[in-house]
């Protein structure tokens, strides 16, 4: 579905899955977890399956899992 078949301008509802996402409610965008910003449907790359949020990119997803803190532990040698 693209922005202009009949949605309008509304927030979709959606679940996300592993690599893939299902519409529960036609919209047009999304919200992302970390900014705010709406993000059209055709743009959405990022989400979390775990926390079910949609992100702008790839850095607001990472700060997500730091505020999660589900990052793994980095040690140096």
């Amino acid at each position: 579905m693209n922005r202009f078949e009949g949605s309008g301008h509304r927030e979709a509802r959606i679940r996300y899955l592993d690599g893939d996402y299902q519409i529960l409610t036609a919209g047009s965008y999304v919200v992302c977890a970390m900014t705010g910003n709406h993000i059209p449907l055709d743009e959405l790359r990022y989400w979390s399956v775990a926390r079910q949020e949609p992100y702008v990119d790839a850095a607001a997803s990472f700060e997500a899992d730091k505020r999660a803190g589900v990052l793994p532990n980095q040690s140096r040698n």
